[in-house]
């Protein structure tokens, strides 16, 4: 578990699913994401069960709770890459970036990745911003990367190599 002053960055519970319900079966929230809206709670509790898994060998991808809630999701959840997801109700609070300057550290420091990785598509400027402003910079782009309810969208790919005075 790692804290900031706003929030707690933690392992999923079972208790999470209706928080998590919420963001990822919105369509606003998963705009942009790599696989469509959950189309119900079966759905998340499958998310949820897989992150309560993965937590148990070593917890890179934390949930993001703010006040005693689940608002999102942060961290390395695949390989080397990095990504995240926010309620709509938080979005443009600072919170991911606070959430990420804490995980990052982290993630160098239990892992052995040469780099960060993340792969958004290149409509999505909040997420662009984010992960420029914590230090990754662009590696890559590539068309026709993902097709969700038959919308094709891109990718653009970002890398924060590690830094030098860790491992």
């Amino acid at each position: 578990m790692l804290r900031t002053p706003r929030l707690i960055l933690r392992a999923a519970r079972q208790s999470d699913v209706h928080d998590l319900f919420a963001i990822y079966g919105d369509p606003k929230a998963m705009r942009f994401w790599s696989t469509a809206p959950h189309a119900d709670l079966g759905v998340t509790q499958e998310a949820v069960s897989r992150q309560m898994a993965a937590a148990q060998e070593r917890l890179t991808y934390f949930v993001i709770e703010m006040d005693g809630r689940a608002i999102g999701n942060a961290g390395m959840y695949r390989g080397d890459e990095v990504g995240f997801i926010l309620h709509p109700d938080f979005w443009r609070q600072g919170i991911v970036k606070e959430a990420m300057t804490a995980i990052i550290p982290y993630l160098f420091e239990v892992t052995d990745v040469a780099a960060l990785t993340a792969d958004i598509d290149p409509r999505n400027e909040g997420s662009a911003g984010i992960l420029r402003s914590l230090g990754f910079h662009e590696t890559g782009r590539a068309k026709n990367t993902y097709c969700i309810n038959g919308e094709w969208s891109d990718s653009l790919y970002f890398a924060l190599p590690r830094p030098a005075s860790t491992g």
